[in-house]
């Protein structure tokens, strides 16, 4: 069923691009097709290209934005180009799942907008010192607020809020050029023109897969 809104005629599920999506028929079904399953090598291989090219389709929009001064609006998309490419490091993990809960703690963070952000640190990191693994554990560090900040900085630059003692927020009070333009720049680091086959990934799970979920304390 096609849905009409505002009684005004519009049926933007039978427009082509619900159909080029894969969406269902009725919009209101909550998962809406969301697969949750295990993926081939090439399926994986695809999405991971899909996603390192809309990763440098939002960088190009930022970086545009930036250079009209439109500083909010090209802050939320560096970051939403940074949740983009993280979901690369996140569909390796989906390849070397060996269980039925790996797949779905895979999915979740796929879908995670704070899981597909944790490497937005790693510069800064790297700026001040980080040189080997251990100095990395922040990234992975489950008590770390560096995801949710950058999520809520995510929320601040795109809406009008009202928070605390009723303040309330507009986005081009609270973001700058000097944020933007960091931000933007982080993103730069991430959206990069790679491609990856499926043969490379075949590899990463006969490599990696044997390792498994194996944490470092065995």
């Amino acid at each position: 069923m096609a849905a009409s809104y505002g009684g005004c005629g519009v049926t933007l599920a039978l427009h082509p691009c619900w159909r080029k999506a894969g969406l269902p028929n009725d919009p209101r079904e909550e998962e809406v097709g969301r697969l949750s399953g295990a993926l081939s090598a090439a399926q994986i291989a695809d999405g991971m290209n899909a996603a390192e090219r809309n990763a440098r389709r939002l960088l190009e929009d930022a970086e545009t934005l930036l250079l009209a001064r439109r500083f909010p609006s090209a802050a939320s998309l560096a970051i939403l180009s940074i949740e983009e490419a993280g979901k690369v490091s996140i569909l390796r993990g989906l390849a070397v799942a060996k269980s039925a809960g790996d797949l779905a703690a895979a999915w979740k963070d796929y879908r995670s907008h704070t899981a597909k952000n944790v490497a937005w640190i790693l510069p800064q990191l790297a700026a001040s010192g980080a040189r080997c693994l251990d100095d990395l554990r922040a990234l992975y560090d489950e008590t770390s607020d560096h995801p949710h900040v950058l999520d809520q900085l995510k929320q601040i630059a795109f809406y009008t809020d009202c928070l605390g003692q009723a303040h309330w927020t507009v986005p081009d009070e609270v973001v700058d050029g000097q944020l933007a333009e960091m931000l933007v720049g982080i993103a730069r680091i991430f959206a990069k023109a790679r491609v990856h086959s499926a043969r490379a990934v075949e590899l990463w799970i006969e490599h990696i897969g044997p390792c498994g979920s194996e944490t470092p304390d065995g």
